[in-house]
Parts: C-alpha cells; sequence; structure tokens
C-alpha cells in the first residue's frame, strides 16, 4: 500500500519513504520516516492535495508524492510497532506525576557558569533568532527589541531577515530568520537562515519552540545544538498548552538537552524578560554545553553512532579548515549534502572512505543514510517527550479549527465560501465602509482647498504660486490622498484572512486548481498579498521552493491588481459609468485573474515547462486576529502610502505641473498643449491612438502612473482640471480601453525594483515589456470590441 491508499480517518504506519534528493530529505525532516503512525484527516475539496496527522501535527501532500511513500496497516504492523514505541522511550507520562516546577519565564534549574575568559565589554553580542514556521518567531523578536514587524498566521511570513537591539541592553543585535524545518536547504528561506548562522556567525542562539507542538519543532533545535554555539531555547505558547492540559518538566528537558529552557508566552509578553537575560549570559560566556549526541538504545547496535564518529575523525581537520562545526558537518555529509561535501574538499580516497562508512552503517541499521539520521533524531525526540512532558487534550483552537474547516475547506462549501468571503471583502471595501470613508475625506480636502483658494486670492498671491499650491498640490495629491480610506480598508480585510490562518486553507483548497496553470498552491498567498501590493507580494514568493515557481509568480503577481490602482478606477468610473462603479471594479479585478490565467497557461508550455513543485505544507489553527497587530498593519500600510504621497506624488505633481505651467522658454502658458510636457507626451501619443486615447495629456499620466499608480489619476486631475474636460475629450468606449491598459501596464517603480532584486535585471526589463504589450493588445480587443457592440 502507499499512503494515496488510505481512507479517510484510517491510520497506517510508514514502512518505506521513497523520492529523491531535497524533496524526500525534506519528506524525512518533516517527519515521514519508517515506523512512524499517519492518520489521514481529509482531502482538499477537488480531491487533492490531502491532509496528514503525524508526529501531532497536520501536513499537507500530493497524491502525486503520498505514492511515494509505502504504509501498511497499523493492524498488521502490529506488535513491532508498540515495541518500536516502547524502545524510544517508553510510556507516556501521565497527569499528576509532576511535582512543581517552573511557571513562564522563570525557567529551570539551569546553573550559569562563568567562564573564564568572557567576550571583551563592549562587544557587540549578535543572536540569530531561529524556529520553524508559524512559532511565533516575529511576535517574539517584537517584544525583544520593540520592533513593530508584521505578524501572520500563514507559514513564512517572515521571508527576508530583519534586525533589531534588545531593548534596555545596547550592543545587542538580534536577527529574525525566516522560519525553517530543518537546515536542510529546501526552499530559499531555509537557505538564508542556514547560511547566517554558518557564514556570519552570531555569539548566540534564541531557539523557539511551539509548546503546544514540541515533536515537530526539537528537530530543528537537535541540528542548531550541532552548531556549537552558544543557544538558550524559548519554550513558546506555554500559556495555551497548560490552558488545555498539558505541561512541561523544564528542569528534566534542561538535563536532557543541556542548554537553558525558558517557558515563556510571546504574544502575552511573559518569560521575555527571564530569556534575554539568559540569553545574554551564554553569548556573553560563550557557553556551548548542549547535548551533542542523540544516538540512543533504538540505534541498533550504535551503528549510527560509529558511523558519525568515524566520520568526524576522518574530516576533523577539513571542517576546522572551511570553518564548520564538526558535527554538524558529519552529519550532513550522512544526508548527502552536497554543499557541506564541496566546502569539506576531501580527497578522493577519502570520499571513497566516507561512502564505506556510510555503507556499513546502513547496512547495520535496516535503514537508508538519510532516513537513519531522521529516525536517530525523531527517537530522541520521543524519549525526550515522553520523559518531560504531559501532552494536552485536544487544544481548544484545534477543536474550533477543525469545525470550521468543515465549511471553508468542506469538498462542496470550500469554493464557495472563497468566492463569497472575496466578494464580501471587495463589496465593503468599494461600495460600503471604504467608500464612505473616502467621501468625508473628499469633502474635507475640498472644504481645504477652497479655504486656500480663497486666502490667497485674497492675499494676492503670485499666480505661479497660486497655480502650484491648488492646481499642482491642492488637486494632484489631494486627488491621490482620498483613496487612503480604500485602500486601509482592503489591506484590513486581507489583514484578518491571514491573522486567522484562512490564508493558508485557501492554499490547501487551490492547489489542484494553480496545478493547472503550472503553480502550486502556496502561490497563492503571494498573489492574494499582491491585491494589497505588489512589493510584499513579490517578496512572499521567496517562500516558494522552486526557482521556477517563483519565476512565473512573480510574472503573474502584477495582473493582480494592487490597491494603488484603486483611486485609477475609482476616478473613472465616477465620471464614465457612475451608475455601475462597483461592477466595474470588481469585473476589473477578475479581468486581471482571467489574463494572468492566460499568460500562465502560455508560459506553462513554453517557458516555464515542467511541473510544480511538491505541495508539502503544515496548515495552522485557526487564531483571533491580534488587534495590536492588524492595527499596526494598517497604520504600516497607510503610513507607506502618506510617505509616497508626500514624497515620490508629491514630486511626480511638481514636475508635471511645471512641465504643464511653463513653455520650453520657461514662460508661462495660458494653454497646456504649448507647454514642455505637450510636446515631450506628444511623441509617445500616437501609440495610444488606435486605443482612443491619443491624448497627450492622456499619455503623460501613463508615464507618471510607472512612478506611483496614483500620480495617474493626481496627473490628469491637473492637466484637465475637471472631469467634464475629460469626458468631452475620449468617449465611454476609449475610457473603458483606458481602465484596461491601467489594470494591466507595467507595475510603478518600487514592484519593478523588487523584481529586479529578486530575479535580476533581465527579468525585471522583462515584466515591464510583457506587461505593456499584453496591455496595449487587451485595451485595443476592448476599445474595438465596444465599437462593433
Amino acid at each position: 500500500m502507499t499512503l494515496r491508499d488510505l481512507q479517510m480517518g484510517e491510520s497506517a504506519v510508514i514502512t518505506t519513504v521513497g523520492g529523491r534528493g531535497a524533496l524526500r530529505q525534506h519528506f524525512l525532516d518533516m517527519g515521514m520516516i519508517p515506523g512512524v503512525q499517519v492518520t489521514l484527516v481529509k482531502y482538499a475539496p477537488m480531491g487533492d492535495p490531502m491532509e496528514l496527522r503525524l508526529h501531532g501535527y497536520e501536513l499537507t501532500l500530493r497524491l502525486a508524492d503520498a505514492e511515494q511513500i509505502e504504509i501498511e496497516e497499523v493492524q498488521k504492523a502490529g506488535a513491532e510497532h508498540e515495541a518500536s514505541k516502547a524502545g524510544k522511550g517508553g510510556r507516556l507520562k501521565e497527569s499528576g506525576r509532576f511535582t512543581d516546577h517552573p511557571g513562564l519565564g522563570e525557567g529551570g534549574k539551569y546553573h550559569e557558569k562563568e567562564t573564564e575568559h568572557p567576550l571583551p565589554d563592549g562587544t557587540t553580542l549578535t543572536f540569530a533568532l531561529a524556529g520553524n514556521q508559524n512559532c511565533g518567531k516575529t511576535t517574539l523578536f517584537n517584544q525583544l527589541t520593540g520592533s513593530n514587524q508584521h505578524v501572520g498566521n500563514f507559514p513564512g511570513v517572515t521571508v527576508d531577515r530583519k534586525s533589531g537591539v534588545i531593548r534596555g541592553h545596547e550592543n545587542t543585535l538580534v536577527t529574525d530568520l525566516p522560519g525553517i524545518y530543518s537546515l536542510s536547504p529546501y526552499t530559499s528561506e531555509e537557505i538564508v537562515s542556514r547560511q547566517f548562522i554558518l557564514d556570519e556567525k552570531p555569539t548566540g542562539i534564541i531557539n523557539i519552540v511551539d509548546a503546544t507542538n514540541i515533536e515537530r519543532n526539537l528537530y530543528l533545535t537537535m541540528q542548531l545544538m550541532e552548531l556549537d554555539v552558544p543557544m538558550v531555547l524559548a519554550l513558546n505558547m506555554m500559556d495555551e498548552m497548560r490552558g488545555n492540559g498539558g505541561t512541561v518538566d523544564i528542569n528534566e528537558m534542561e538535563t536532557f538537552l543541556g542548554i537553558p529552557v525558558v517557558p515563556i508566552s510571546a504574544a502575552k509578553n511573559e518569560g521575555i524578560e527571564e530569556l534575554a537575560s539568559h540569553a545574554l549570559h551564554v553569548a556573553k560566556y560563550q557557553e556551548c554545553r548542549g547535548r551533542k549526541d542523540f544516538c540512543d538504545e533504538s540505534d541498533h547496535g550504535g551503528a549510527v553512532h560509529r558511523c558519525l564518529h568515524g566520520i568526524m575523525h576522518l574530516i576533523e581537520d577539513h571542517a576546522i579548515q572551511a570553518g564548520l562545526p564538526v558535527r554538524f558537518a558529519a552529519t550532513k555529509l550522512v544526508e548527502g549534502d552536497n554543499g557541506i561535501l564541496e566546502a569539506l574538499k576531501l580527497s578522493q580516497n577519502e570520499q571513497e572512505m566516507l561512502e564505506h562508512i556510510i555503507c556499513q552503517m546502513e547496512e547495520e541499521r535496516g535503514l537508508d543514510r538519510a532516513a537513519a539520521i531522521a529516525d536517530m533524531r525523531f527517537s530522541f525526540i520521543q524519549h525526550l517527550t515522553e520523559a518531560c512532558v504531559v501532552k494536552p487534550h485536544e487544544s481548544k483552537e484545534r477543536e474550533r479549527s477543525r469545525k470550521i474547516d468543515q465549511i471553508l475547506t468542506g469538498k462542496y462549501t470550500a469554493i464557495p465560501s472563497f468566492i463569497g468571503i472575496m466578494a464580501l471583502v471587495f463589496w465593503l471595501t468599494f461600495n460600503v465602509i471604504g467608500a464612505w470613508l473616502q467621501g468625508l475625506l473628499e469633502q474635507f480636502i475640498g472644504w481645504l482647498t477652497e479655504l486656500a483658494d480663497a486666502g490667497m486670492t485674497a492675499w494676492n498671491v503670485n499666480d505661479a504660486l497660486h497655480s502650484l499650491i491648488i492646481n499642482g498640490i491642492f488637486n494632484g495629491v489631494g486627488s491621490v490622498l482620498s483613496f487612503l480610506p480604500i485602500i486601509v480598508t482592503l489591506f484590513f480585510f486581507l489583514s484578518l484572512l491571514e491573522d486567522t490562518g484562512y490564508m493558508a486553507r485557501v492554499a490547501f483548497v487551490m492547489d489542484k486548481l494553480l496545478r493547472k496553470i503550472g503553480l502550486s498552491g502556496r502561490s497563492i498567498v503571494p498573489m492574494l498579498v499582491g491585491f494589497g501590493c505588489s512589493v510584499p507580494g513579490v517578496m512572499a514568493s521567496r517562500t516558494l521552493p522552486s526557482e521556477r515557481d517563483r519565476k512565473m509568480t512573480i510574472m503573474l503577481i502584477p495582473f493582480m491588481s494592487c490597491t494603488a490602482k484603486l483611486p485609477i478606477y475609482g476616478f473613472f468610473t465616477a465620471a464614465f459609468f457612475p451608475e455601475y462603479s462597483g461592477l466595474i471594479m470588481v469585473a476589473l479585478y477578475f479581468g486581471g485573474i482571467a489574463v494572468g490565467i492566460l499568460v500562465a497557461m502560455i508560459a506553462k508550455n513554453s517557458i516555464f515547462k515542467g511541473d510544480a513543485v511538491p505541495f508539502v505544507m503544515e496548515l495552522p489553527n485557526y487564531r483571533m486576529p491580534g488587534a495590536k497587530n492588524v492595527l499596526q498593519l494598517l497604520w504600516d500600510k497607510a503610513k507607506d502610502f502618506l510617505q509616497r504621497a508626500f514624497t515620490v506624488i508629491f514630486l511626480a505633481t511638481i514636475i508635471v505641473w511645471f512641465l504643464t505651467t511653463f513653455s520650453p522658454h520657461l514662460n508661462m502658458v495660458t494653454e497646456s498643449k504649448d507647454s514642455i510636457l505637450a510636446g515631450i507626451a506628444g511623441v509617445i501619443a500616437p501609440v495610444f491612438a488606435p486605443l482612443g486615447f491619443g491624448d497627450w495629456r492622456i499619455s503623460t499620466a501613463l508615464i507618471t502612473g510607472f512612478i506611483a499608480k496614483e500620480s495617474v489619476v493626481s496627473t490628469l486631475s491637473i492637466l484637465f482640471g475637471t472631469t467634464t474636460a475629460l469626458t468631452s475629450l475620449i468617449s465611454t468606449k476609449a475610457a473603458a480601453a483606458l481602465l484596461v491598459f491601467c489594470l494591466l501596464y507595467t507595475p510603478c517603480i518600487a514592484a519593478i525594483a523588487s523584481i529586479r532584486r529578486e530575479l535580476g535585471q533581465k527579468w525585471a526589463i522583462g515584466v515591464v515589456i510583457l506587461q505593456c504589450a499584453i496591455a496595449w493588445v487587451c485595451a485595443f480587443a476592448m476599445y474595438h470590441l465596444l465599437m462593433f457592440l
């Protein structure tokens, strides 16, 4: 049997893990090793992927990948499985066995012992904050540093390194690394985290572990301990674990691991000072007393133990020369890590000896090399948890998540739910909350403009200055500012969807559909983020494990209409289609998606040939969004918009005003057609003539839109003055074509810069050319189709 043969609710024991390379290693790192029991929870609404439960957490897997994992029924595994469990640590502790032990932030009995040679005073203590995805790293980082980084309930929110100083402690620097499951380089964020620790050599590691899922999280802990870097373990979410009847013997865990263990609740800011104190101490005095050897009685005859120590003796001089921890390097060689092998520069003879040692271990152990290392780690973890942990009963969060998932990931209700939720978000944004707040802000800006105009007229202010302030600043920047409420409202709803954990379910539900266009379900999240802004959407693509998927996703993100385009839609629908504004906006959003899908279908069979990467992802429990986090995100987006409005857009507005107001001889013009800008834009205006809007003023607005999409509206406001002048110039058919062009043409310069940083200059230029060409073709088709109709 394979995992694909399981029925919902059935359990089985893994016997063989197939596949090859990084994917197989990823399976093993996620706990899918021979002897482990798995249970099929459910299938996605479209029948693929499946959700499995193992090691106390839920994991998604495609059916094609499930076929590579062989299983046998629990009944057939029988006594052998039970004996294996007993051999890995005996029976589970029961509630009531423990005496009193530390509460949140109290730490255990780990005794700090000052070394004779501490780091000199004034040395900057650098820390790597490392942990699994979605374990609360960024929340802890914010508590330690006072920063306000975005926190989300979706694996992979942190896609870049962020650094900050521990509050109250100068000469410290904590770096929040992307969430990873192991130090095997499978995804780009794993590479970022691994290279930071290995190359930049922090003076300490703060390893954050989700207390509600210790078995899953300690796998990374064991690899971090092999790096010979002083380390403290932050046991997060202890309040949640104890609230559900579970607890941890902190003293016993410290005995097992040999490092300080501090129970904390990052969300409630409990235990943070104690954690910082321990971290500063172990870094200052470079205490590296953590356990390195994790082999136990489940290692048949000590085969893995002898193998690792034999390799350590063989490579010790090479590891020291390469600056690699010997135990870590030996373990990675057994796993088949080519990067480590190249760094060690072993001779041919040494490589042959290495292979002989590993083959002997495989023969004795009865498992292949990578599986033997994974089994060693999970066996130790099981032994530790059975000695130290009273497992909680099913949490309220898990029970609630299961009930919600019956609807949001149900076979017949998932897709309608997704469409309904997104439609509700757009309706509330464009027709109710956002529109109402926009109206209030427009009234205020209009009143302020009239007041300033009357005041300058009364004071007989110079005509040029008067024109600059009213026509340039108030009409230009003011028209853009009026759309701030809509942008903030949309980000508010997107933040709620992410914080609750629904985004991860969308990826699970949409995977099979996205695979038809050559992508993984994980790509849905960067694209949904792209509806807010293309820049974070492009950055979020770093969580994708495949370079092919990353490039293809980044290429499609600009087709997801960002909030910066909302001012354009609002301006034109109010001027030309006031009765159908909401309908047209929704049509534009779905139109962008449709064109993106069409482009993806073509690219899938041309420049992006191949299959999407496997869909292996942990599904978090649903959680209530944190008010502080949501408000912080809204403030960040509002601040970003205001900064652009009063920097980039303000500068663009001034430039446009100057070029519109003055002639080539720097004389003020009475008609804008005599201005400098008219001469520049007139050169490219004929390109847009077949689309129905070949006027130089519209060409100018599209050029400024490359700087920032909101500038299109401010430029048109300056050049036309009133919407009446615009409506008398172009027809409704041309306005529809112009909306389509604005929807699809090149994203702003900030998004292009992000694409250049992720993929390089050639890709950035390629995206600009591709988008402009597609926008022109689609606008041409729209204009002539409406003419025909």
